[in-house]
């Protein structure tokens, strides 16, 4: 409640509390996303922001948030727009406040599109939700930037990976790593060539 106060969702949220799995964190994990878009689907709604428990704030503004939606309102065809995610690649729209995204992992924040809602909706096929998010390869896909929804440094729910949400900490929280595999993506040409012009250097001195 805290962290929604902070965003002026306070009043907009709804809470859902369910059972955790008994025998499989993943797929409790997936099955409560799919209810989160079937409530909303049931409700009406033409888009579905859906939360984490875990959801922290850091940056935003109405008005970031509002660049990235005008770029929205003329694309017609968006998928997902994710508040803050790992990805594999993304790639710049003109509009200096949203990316186009090759999705990779992290589920924390991110809206959906009624449409798209519908083609998720699917029964459990022992598929993480993030997986099944990534395997899709969108091309719809995007996200804010620079991202302003991260995952608190709580223990992760998903009891499978509790020796990588560790290794994740050693290497300073997933909130770090959001912020660094952001940069990369961002930068990418221009990280990778300094690096091959520091081994140039390296070559050409020896």
């Amino acid at each position: 409640m805290a962290q929604f106060s902070r965003v002026g969702l306070a009043e907009k949220v709804e809470f859902i509390l369910v059972n955790k799995h008994p025998t499989d964190c993943e797929q409790g994990i997936y099955e409560s996303h799919m209810h989160c878009m079937t409530r909303g689907l049931e409700a009406g709604a033409e888009h579905i922001l859906i939360f984490e428990d875990d959801i922290i704030f850091e940056g935003y503004t109405p008005e970031r948030l509002g660049r990235a939606l005008r770029f929205l309102r003329r694309d017609r065809d968006w998928q997902a727009l994710f508040l803050g995610c790992m990805v594999k690649k993304s790639e710049r729209t003109g509009n200096p406040a949203i990316i186009r995204i090759g999705y990779r992992s992290l589920t924390h924040a991110y809206a959906v599109r009624r449409k798209f809602a519908e083609t998720l909706l699917q029964p459990w096929k022992n598929i993480a939700f993030d997986d099944f998010l990534r395997d899709l390869k969108s091309p719809r896909m995007y996200a804010v930037y620079p991202s302003f929804a991260f995952q608190s440094n709580a223990v992760s729910d998903n009891e499978r990976y509790l020796p990588l949400d560790r290794f994740r900490r050693l290497c300073g929280g997933l909130r770090s790593l959001q912020r660094r595999n952001e940069l990369y993506h961002h930068y990418k040409w221009l990280i990778i060539g300094c690096h091959v012009l520091a081994i140039l250097a390296v070559v050409y001195c020896l």
